[in-house]
This record gives structure tokens, C-alpha cells and sequence, in this order.
């Protein structure tokens, strides 16, 4: 009789790991923080201290762990209320964002703008472009591991951009557009589109690689900036020329030959004067409601008076009083939260608005410091700046510096504690200059060196517009997923509304200080870059990481693709219709076709029509089952 023996196997060998085991594996790294608003109110705390993603979603304020852990929610109603505060501290976040844009944000631009010797067309399609849109590429760029449709996202935005931001430019500040430039720049987006549809489009068919198709997109990216670089540089030789050609005319013997070619000489030089280089120009005030007629006709335009920066600068200087005369008294001044005659002259609602602002002038105060050619003085204030040398510097760093050593499981401002390091060597050079402006400088006049403050104001302003805007889109999402709204839908719809706050409210602020050229060239430019550089960029990023081609449309992709084409081939066509005139009218219809995609973007989410896309094929969820 045989006798039996017990063979011990490994788990391993009598079930063989599978997806499912793989799954369970990764679960606290890979499920979706919004997924606790599916377990009981007393369950959720557990779970999102526990998924890294409620962490790496949070850019400020936790607000998943503040509502299941702090605050405590144990019904609907309660969650509810605390939404409503969400959304009043939107509202708080929104004040800075609008105060740091029209204070900080868009003198220094026209500095920058006017020091590189740009023209408002290429500092819009450029620097503002850039500056509106970078932030975005870095943050999808952290985020590249999630299960996001990329293009999808960018088409979105960039019809956002396109519609709303540069209606409301065009109803605002009627202008008239740079003709050649407007054209060449909205057939090459109309491209860069087309390019990067096909080769989502074509992903498992095409035998071009990731690489080539990024270098393709990447190439017309780069084309189209040195082709307005290039242009610009023409503009100006070709300037040059006709003023020596009209100068060597007026030395000869004036006959009626020469006048008529002395006139057409005129007009071309008239022609390309027009834009060679951004002028610092005073605030237009508030348009009368009386000199604005509400129908297709132009606004009256106010005239473009120039600054005289010699006089702003010099209009407190005075030798006979020390150089440190009043630097205690502008310090205190410039900290003050509300000027005393602003709070004298407002009425009730502006009070209660700078009561709310207050916190943000502070905020600002210490950390931006100001340079503005239409204030006396540019802005200069001594021992403030002083100040502003060493915080904004070692500030900024740091905060760069956190969101790159940022873990998947720990807040950026928690990682602060290891970044200060890299914070405290600006001071090896801060500190110095410091203690130099205190000795060298004058408190009635600003150095000759005050533009490298402009670059700090840059770097500042950047960093709190970051900030605000994607602290304003991470309240929306848990909003979103807490009143169960699909991720597609919000991201075709509300986050691209949200992901595009600072670039509306920087464009129109810009398009109010008497710089419409800029903010619509900055429309164009910003979304060009991005469809392409940032959409393209995170696409084939994510197919080194991930090896993933798919969801980067999606169906609401596919029509913001449909809707965005829509709208520059009708801009092309009311444009050279109308004379490149911007009219009132041409600004309410684009933002009325962006209504319309709301409207179509919603009866499908509804399941009230169907989407261009076709039905996707059911798969088995784990494994092949």
C-alpha cells in the first residue's frame, strides 16, 4: 500500500498571478481619489488618507481629506454646505488672480515686450503666449501617468482660447487686426490641428513612429516662431529702406514725379510704422457707457497716448533731500491693504470688494515687486524692494523646486521643508544686492538697474497666476465628482474654462490697457502651443512612460476638433469680409458658437444625440474572459 505524501506548492504554482493580482497590487497607487464618494461617509476618511492620488491631485488645499477627515461630512446636506464655502473661496482666489494680472502681470509685460524691441504681434504670439500657457505643459507633464485624453483636453481649451477669450478681446477693444500676420498664423494652427487629429487618428495603421510624428508636429511649432521673427525683421529693413529712399528724394529738385513718389513712399511707411515696437501707453479709462453703442458698429476708440517715462520716472526727484528721505513712510504706505481715498470715494459693493482684495494686495506686496512706466517713479520703492530682492528669488525657487521633488503620497508645500536649501543659495546674491540698493539707491528716483526687477515681477506673477488657476480648477473637479459628473464631459467643458482663467483675464486685461493686437495674437499663439507643444509634448512623453495610444480624443475631442476648425475658418472669412476690422458683432458670434458647443457638448453627455465618434467596443474589464 502506497503511502501518500503531501507536496507542498507554492501559491504561485497553484494559482498563477493575473491582472486581478496586479491590480490589487498597485490599488493605492493607481485608484482614483474620487472613488471614496462611492463608500459611507464614515468610511471615506480611511481611504483617502490611504490613495496617493488624493495627494497628487491636491495642489493647495486637500479638499477630499478635508471634507472626509476634518470637516467630518455624515450626510449629503452637509457636503453641500461646504461646497458653497469651496465656492466662495473660488471667488477669494479669483480676486488675486485678476488683481495680480491688471497690477503685476501686464505692465511688466509691455516692459519685457518693449526692452526685447518686439512688435505687440510677436510679443503676443510669443512672451504672453508663452507666459499664458507654460504652466499648463509642466503640470500635464507631472500628471502624465493618469488615464486623461489629451488632445482632447487641448482641442477644448484652445476652442475656450479661441472663442471666448478672443470674442470678448474683439467686443471689448474693437481693433484692427494685422492682416498678413493674422492669416499666416490662423492657417498654421488650422494645420498643426489637422496634423495632430491624423496621427491620433491613425495611431495603430500608421508606420511612422512617436518620434517622427512628434518632430513633424514639433517642426511646424518652430517654423511658425521664426517665421514671425523673421517677419518682424523684414518689416523693420523694409522701413529702413523707404525712410533712406523718401530721404534722398526730398534732397532732389521736387517736380510732380517726385511728390506722387514721395506719397506712395508715404503710405508704405505709414504702413510699416504702424506696429515695429510696443509703446508703454497710458490706461485707457473706462469707456462712458453713453460713447458705446451695443450693435455691429466700432466702438469709439480712445487715442493711444504714449507715456512719457522720463517724467514718470523723475517727477519725485528732488537733490536737495537724502537719499533715504521717506523710506519708512513709502514702505508703510505701499503694505496699506486699502488706499484711505479709494475706501473714501467707493460705494458700498466697491468696499466690500476691497475688503475681500486686501489679503491680496498684501500677498503681493511683499512678494512681486512692481515696475510699472505709467506710475510715478515706475513703481520704485526703496526698502520694499529691498525686501522683494531676497523674498521673490529664494521663494520661487523653492516652490519650483518642491513640485519637482514632490512625491505621489506628499503635498508640494510639505516637501518645502527639504527644498528651503536650494531657496537659501539665492542668497549668496540677494542678499548682497540688497544691502547695495539700500547704500546706492535713492528713494525719489529709480536706479538705472530697476528692469532686472522686471524679470523677478515675471517670475512672481507667473508663479501665483500658476497657482490661482489651477487651484480654481482642482476646486470645480472635486465639485464635478462630487455631484457625479462624467471626467470627459468636465474636462470638454468646465476645466476648460477653469484651465484658461488666467489666459482669459491676461488677454482681456491687455486688450483693456490699449494692447488689442497683442491679447489676439496671444489668442492664436497661445493656442497653438497648446494643441502643439503642450498636447504633443504629454502624448509622446506618455508613450515612452506608458506605451499607451489611446484615449487621447475621445468623442468630445472629436467635435471640439469640428467646432474649433469652424471657428478659424469663420474668422479668416469675416475678417477678410470686414476688412481685418474686429467688430463688436464678430466677438458676440464667437462667443455664441462656443455656446453652441456647450449645448451640443451637453446633449450628448445626456445621451440626447450622438457624437461624431463611433461606439466603442465592449471589452472584458480584467483579463480574456
Amino acid at each position: 500500500m502506497s503511502t501518500s505524501c503531501t507536496i507542498n506548492k507554492k501559491p504561485d504554482d497553484v494559482f498563477p498571478p493575473n491582472a486581478m493580482d496586479a491590480e490589487f497590487e498597485n490599488f493605492w497607487k493607481t485608484v482614483s481619489c474620487f472613488a471614496a464618494n462611492n463608500f459611507p461617509f464614515e468610511d471615506r476618511c480611511e481611504f483617502v488618507k490611504n490613495a496617493e492620488d488624493c495627494i497628487s491631485k491636491t495642489n493647495v488645499v486637500p479638499y477630499m481629506r478635508l471634507l472626509a477627515c476634518d470637516l467630518r461630512c455624515i450626510n449629503d446636506f452637509e457636503e453641500m454646505i461646504f461646497i458653497i464655502l469651496f465656492v466662495v473661496l473660488c471667488f477669494q482666489i479669483l480676486v488675486l488672480l485678476i488683481y495680480t494680472i491688471n497690477v503685476y502681470y501686464s505692465p511688466a509685460l509691455k516692459v519685457v515686450s518693449r526692452f526685447l524691441h518686439m512688435n505687440e504681434h510677436l510679443a503676443g504670439v510669443t512672451l504672453m503666449a508663452f507666459g499664458n500657457t507654460c504652466a499648463d505643459l509642466f503640470a500635464n507633464l507631472a500628471s502624465v501617468g493618469r488615464h486623461v485624453p489629451v488632445l482632447a483636453n487641448s482641442l477644448s481649451s484652445a476652442l475656450f482660447v479661441i472663442t471666448i477669450s478672443g470674442g470678448l478681446i474683439c467686443y471689448i477693444s474693437p481693433f484692427k487686426m494685422n492682416s498678413y500676420e493674422t492669416v499666416r498664423d490662423i492657417l498654421f494652427l488650422i494645420l498643426a490641428t489637422i496634423l495632430m487629429d491624423y496621427f491620433a487618428c491613425t495611431t495603430k495603421h500608421s508606420q511612422l513612429g512617436d518620434e517622427l510624428k512628434f518632430l513633424i508636429v514639433l517642426m511646424v511649432y518652430i517654423s511658425y516662431i521664426i517665421i514671425n521673427v523673421t517677419d518682424v525683421y523684414l518689416l523693420r529693413r523694409a522701413r529702413a529702406s523707404t525712410l533712406a529712399k523718401m530721404q534722398k528724394l526730398l534732397d532732389k529738385e521736387q517736380t510732380p514725379e517726385i511728390a506722387l513718389k514721395l506719397q506712395d513712399l508715404e503710405r508704405k511707411f505709414e504702413y510699416y510704422s504702424q506696429d515695429t515696437r510696443v509703446e508703454i501707453l497710458e490706461k485707457k479709462s473706462n469707456a462712458s457707457v453713453a460713447r458705446i453703442r451695443y450693435t455691429t458698429m466700432r466702438m469709439i476708440q480712445n487715442p493711444r497716448v504714449s507715456v512719457n517715462r522720463r517724467h514718470t520716472r523723475n517727477m519725485r526727484l528732488d537733490y536737495t533731500q537724502s537719499k533715504n528721505f521717506g523710506i519708512f513712510r513709502d514702505f508703510l504706505l505701499a503694505l496699506r491693504p486699502i488706499k484711505c481715498q479709494a475706501w473714501k470715494q467707493a460705494e458700498l459693493l466697491n468696499r466690500v470688494l476691497l475688503l475681500i482684495r486686501a489679503p491680496a494686495v498684501v500677498i503681493c506686496t511683499l512678494y512681486i515687486p512692481l515696475v510699472d512706466y505709467e506710475m510715478e517713479k515706475h513703481g520704485w520703492n526703496k526698502l520694499l524692494n529691498a525686501i522683494n530682492v531676497i523674498v521673490n528669488p529664494a521663494l520661487s525657487i523653492s516652490i519650483f523646486m518642491a513640485f519637482i521633488h514632490r512625491e505621489g503620497n506628499t503635498l508640494w508645500y510639505v516637501c518645502m521643508q527639504n527644498t528651503l536649501t536650494y531657496g537659501a543659495y539665492t542668497l549668496v546674491v540677494t542678499v548682497p544686492f540688497a544691502v547695495f540698493i539700500l547704500f546706492n539707491s535713492r528713494t525719489d528716483v529709480p536706479p538705472s538697474y530697476h528692469w532686472v526687477f522686471t524679470i523677478m515681477n515675471l517670475m512672481g506673477s507667473m508663479i501665483v497666476i500658476f497657482l490661482c488657476a489651477t487651484e480654481i480648477d482642482t476646486v470645480l473637479e472635486v465639485i464635478g465628482n462630487i455631484l457625479s459628473i462624467d471626467d470627459n464631459y468636465m474636462g470638454a467643458t468646465v476645466k476648460a474654462l477653469t484651465g484658461n482663467l488666467g489666459t482669459l483675464f491676461a488677454n482681456t486685461a491687455v486688450a483693456m490697457h490699449g494692447y488689442p493686437k497683442m491679447a489676439f495674437a496671444s489668442v492664436i499663439g497661445g493656442s497653438f502651443f497648446t494643441i502643439v507643444v503642450t498636447g504633443n509634448t504629454v502624448i509622446y512623453v506618455r508613450s515612452l512612460v506608458r506605451d499607451d495610444h489611446s484615449k487621447q480624443i475621445e468623442e468630445y475631442g472629436q467635435f471640439a476638433f469640428i467646432f474649433l476648425n469652424m471657428g478659424l475658418f469663420t474668422i479668416l472669412l469675416w475678417s477678410t469680409t470686414l476688412g481685418f476690422f474686429a467688430r463688436r458683432s464678430m466677438g458676440l458670434y464667437s462667443i455664441g458658437l462656443y455656446a453652441v458647443y456647450l449645448l451640443y457638448a451637453t446633449l450628448v453627455h445626456e445621451q440626447i444625440i450622438h457624437s461624431f465618434t463611433k461606439d466603442s467596443p465592449i471589452n472584458a474589464a480584467i483579463g480574456d474572459i
